[in-house]
């Protein structure tokens, strides 16, 4: 038997979609398995301990924690987005007060911070599994666990990694595991584990407490576990995923057509650095898969996670659309500029792109290797408003080739598309720790861990990230037409709720 969990914290919106592919794919192939979502579990045991009323804002968010709870997972919400963000703004209060007694953890609806521990070094992460009786989440883990181990007896049990912000908890959920069941065969794994293990950092840290660190995929590790000698087809379940519960307008499911991304040329991007490949599921297998998911579990929303939706994939769901609304993140390709097929994508039921212009300056695009042209960027944006799809629009400051100039032109050039803009994401450029400029420029710890995959440098142009910062906040924020789209936006949740919101 096998027990999967996916720890606390990360945006409690929908299922993960890692855990149900291998439990998909191990339940295929007749491996006993069971799987734990403690993510919308732990939060919501937290939310519902209850917190001391001692302002009027906490007594509001204790006394209306129910009726914003089913606001919030109805789509009603959807349509008052201004009692949506005070529906918001009280469960995270609630959330974040649940944790004031609790040593120096920080709670949101999105994130676990810890003012005493780093999630990038590794010497915390061991003391977060030792101490796990500090962690916050410990009442809620360590009664569910017990529970789940009490019940099923596993021989196994897989954590799975992929946030920053989820490190913490897991290695206090893995000490609580060995110190209590030290005989159960612990494997870790993970996006943010298969990082770890391709960057410079992680040499062995956590043997002793870990039985297995998994880089890449880990379908076929546990069948290995499991005894079961041949490669398996993979396959996405739901079923043990309590899909009412998620905190979000309407239920959920992910789904990956690829692993890695088709473009994989731009300089800035981690998994480019990390060296990976691009292996994707055939668009019509895909598409097939995706309209099994919405007859099994009948979502109002699918979520593609893949890094970047190949045009074949996006054809295939025009001709064929999988069963439910859906969206996902798409490379500014030709064909997005064709109104016919923009309008295809929408019948198909395509509700909102997650799109990275990235700048307004095509210098920086270029010396980037975005592979992509301002004036097409202009056109497909016309196109997308449109045929009614909803655009989520990703704007990168501070790469190496920008310089407060061509920042400016990229500010000018969302002024100028504002009204073809339904959202935004602002960053400030994080250089990878192995990419090919980290070996050019002078280089300087970015976060003080041995688990980091940034590195600070020295920005050949001056253009550093406390003058990019002023910029945005002091500028390019303040633009009437930026606010008003900023302003679009979902707290907390952001682009895992702004489709419920385009329209």
């Amino acid at each position: 038997m096998i027990l999967l969990i996916n720890p606390p914290l990360v945006k409690p919106s929908e299922p993960p979609p890692g855990l149900a592919r291998l439990y998909g794919t191990l339940r295929a192939e007749g491996v006993e398995c069971e799987a734990i979502d403690a993510n919308i579990e732990g939060i919501l045991y937290l939310l519902g301990k209850g917190s001391p009323a001692c302002d009027s804002w906490t007594a509001r968010a204790v006394r209306n924690r129910a009726r914003n709870l089913e606001f919030i997972r109805s789509p009603q919400s959807r349509l008052n987005l201004d009692r949506y963000k005070r529906t918001v703004s009280d469960l995270n209060r609630l959330l974040g007060k649940s944790a004031d007694s609790i040593g120096q953890a920080r709670l949101t609806l999105s994130n676990y911070q810890d003012l005493a521990l780093s999630p990038v070094r590794s010497a915390d992460l061991l003391k977060a599994a030792e101490k796990y009786e500090a962690n916050p989440f410990y009442e809620y883990f360590s009664k569910r666990i017990s529970s789940a181990i009490e019940l099923i007896s596993p021989g196994v049990i897989g954590i799975s990694l992929n946030f920053l912000s989820q490190a913490l908890t897991a290695f206090s959920m893995i000490g609580f595991i060995r110190a209590r069941y030290g005989r159960i065969r612990l494997v870790l794994g993970g996006s943010l584990v298969t990082s770890w293990v391709r960057g410079p950092g992680l040499k062995q840290p956590f043997e002793g407490l870990i039985d297995l660190v998994v880089s890449g995929p880990g379908e076929q590790v546990l069948l290995d576990l499991a005894g079961i000698d041949r490669i398996a087809k993979r396959r996405f379940s739901y079923v043990p995923f309590p899909a009412n519960d998620y905190l979000s307008p309407g239920p959920i499911v992910s789904y990956s057509a690829s692993c890695g991304c088709w473009w994989n040329r731009c300089s800035f991007c981690p998994e480019k650095a990390e060296g990976i490949r691009y292996e994707p599921v055939p668009p019509k297998e895909a598409v097939l898969e995706a309209r099994e998911l919405c007859s099994a579990h009948r979502p109002a929303l699918i979520h593609f996670v893949d890094s970047a939706m190949s045009p074949a994939l996006l054809s295939r769901l025009a001709e064929n659309p999988p069963g439910a609304p859906w969206y996902g993140f798409a490379r500014m390709t030709k064909r997005l500029a064709d109104e016919d097929f923009c309008r295809a994508l929408k019948a198909g039921g395509c509700v909102m792109l997650k799109l990275g212009v990235e700048s307004g300056d095509q210098s920086v695009l270029d010396l980037e290797g975005k592979g992509m042209e301002l004036g097409l960027a202009s056109r497909i944006l016309a196109s997308l408003k449109k045929s009614g799809i909803g655009t989520y629009v990703y704007l990168l400051f501070g790469a190496p080739s920008e310089s407060e100039a061509e920042a400016r032109n990229t500010l000018d050039f969302t002024v100028r598309h504002a009204a073809l803009i339904d959202f935004l994401n602002l960053a400030v450029f994080n250089m990878p720790v192995n990419s090919p400029d980290a070996k050019r420029l002078a280089t300087s710890p970015h976060y003080e861990g041995d688990l980091s995959l940034y590195t600070g440098f020295r920005h050949p142009k001056g253009w550093d990230r406390a003058k990019v910062r002023h910029f945005l906040e002091s500028e390019f924020k303040r633009r009437p037409a930026i606010a008003a789209v900023l302003s679009n936006d979902p707290p907390l949740f952001t682009s895992n709720h702004a489709p419920f919101f385009v329209g």
